[in-house]
């Protein structure tokens, strides 16, 4: 693809991918997983969650813009602060709850359920980072004032996501990190979905930054790429501060596209610091499972910066989907002038020590998606019901992939699995 594709034809497709990244607005499709199934996941959902707004916890550094109506949003410029809060996003427009659960459990829906966001509401925001009154004659000195409002700022985030999980039995938390081209409303709206589907247990999070910019294809890329290395510092504060709540006992992190490498970049600047202080990064950060999906990373790079400092261990599991036909990581493939980007992977890239290896790190799996992804096949882990229903399966239920777990993927090693349009219940079921 990088080699022989015309200069034109592949800005056309980039602007393509600009485009519909992120365009989805309807509430995904119904996973395998309930479709005409026995299997009901909202037959348990509390009683103070059944309806069809779903609220979802975010952390940004989004700069705040108004909408036409005078209410709160956030753009894609870049803040200095990190602001948190709720956002409220609205399933199907005046839909009881019986009827989403219907709609909910079939492939074949009789309404349409459009996503909306209905109201952002901030609840508070850090001290501004970097701090440049602090700076005096070579020396940092912050004020007591500063120091205070962080403080407080960090018990209110706590306080927020302690109150959040008093309403579910599940003492987790999910966090979702959007990828290139999406607004603050298509972050809330996949992990609105997701967490709908997952029986609304546990508490979804979404950490959006900056991306999303209107330069056009090229310069919206290299925007938000840009963007990625800006908002390290406040995804890692925002990692310590929820990691820092009693209440909660496991936190579970899907990145998608580009927030793979806003993730894993902020995780091994993390990891390296507890490792220094003779602390354990997992524990420190209560990790549980770390979802790579359509990773927009450079298989080098990665092996170098990540693998080698053993990142792959940090978390309990370690889950990366790939897909051959993801149109979107391969442009970025051309554009880095990459072997291989991670979002492409594929079995037959690896050579025997690196399959090896791979089957070594037994909390690490590449799952290669062969079932239908779209035409820029690159939002499969919530758009393809087969590939939500295993994310469902991992996440809800922690299985190990393996039929005997409950997960019937297709095996190559232990480490290496496959997954089609049949998924969970197989060809002719």
């Amino acid at each position: 693809m990088k080699g022989n594709m015309p200069w034109m034809a592949m800005v056309l497709t980039l602007v393509a991918g600009t485009l519909l990244v992120g365009c989805q607005q309807e509430l995904m499709p119904t996973p395998n997983l309930y479709a005409e199934s026995k299997d009901n996941p909202f037959e348990n959902v509390p009683q103070v969650l059944r309806s069809n707004r779903v609220e979802v916890i975010y952390a940004t550094d989004r700069a705040p813009v108004q909408d036409k109506k005078g209410g709160l949003r956030y753009g894609y410029e870049r803040s200095k602060s990190l602001a948190f809060g709720v956002c409220e996003v609205e399933i199907g427009r005046n839909v009881s709850w019986d009827d989403l659960v219907r709609e909910s459990r079939t492939q074949r829906r009789s309404r349409s359920l459009p996503l909306t966001v209905r109201d952002i509401r901030e609840v508070g925001r850090f001290p501004a980072v970097p701090d440049l009154a602090a700076f005096d004659r070579n020396a940092f000195v912050e004020s007591p004032e500063v120091i205070a409002k962080r403080a407080v700022t960090e018990r209110q985030a706590i306080a927020l996501l302690s109150e959040r999980l008093s309403r579910t039995p599940r003492r987790e938390a999910y966090v979702y990190i959007h990828g290139f081209n999406n607004t603050f409303e298509d972050a809330a709206f996949v992990m609105a979905g997701l967490w709908h589907f997952m029986g609304r247990t546990g508490v979804p999070i979404i950490y959006t930054w900056p991306a999303g910019s209107p330069e056009g294809a090229l310069g919206g890329y290299t925007h938000d790429s840009e963007s990625g290395q800006f908002t390290g510092y406040h995804l890692r504060q925002f990692l310590r501060a929820i990691a820092s709540c009693p209440d909660i006992e496991k936190i579970h992190l899907i990145a998608h596209s580009r927030g793979t490498d806003v993730l894993m970049t902020a995780l091994r600047e993390l990891n390296l610091e507890y490792r220094a202080a003779g602390k354990q990064t997992r524990s420190e950060l209560k990790l549980g499972n770390l979802i790579l999906a359509a990773a927009d990373l450079d298989f080098e790079v990665t092996s170098q910066r990540i693998t080698a400092e053993l990142l792959p261990l940090v978390p309990e599991r370690m889950t990366v989907y790939v897909s051959a036909t993801d149109r979107a990581v391969g442009i970025a493939d051309w554009l880095f002038g990459s072997k291989r980007r991670i979002g492409q992977l594929r079995w037959s890239d690896l050579n025997p020590e690196q399959r090896k290896a791979l089957g070594a790190v037994s909390q690490m799996q590449v799952i290669d998606v062969l079932a239908r992804t779209g035409f820029l096949g690159h939002s499969y882990f919530h758009e393809s019901p087969a590939v939500s229903s295993d994310v469902i399966l991992l996440l809800r239920d922690n299985r190990s992939p393996g039929a005997e777990n409950g997960r019937p993927l297709i095996k190559h090693n232990d480490s290496f699995w496959e997954i089609d349009d049949t998924y969970p219940q197989g060809p002719g079921k």
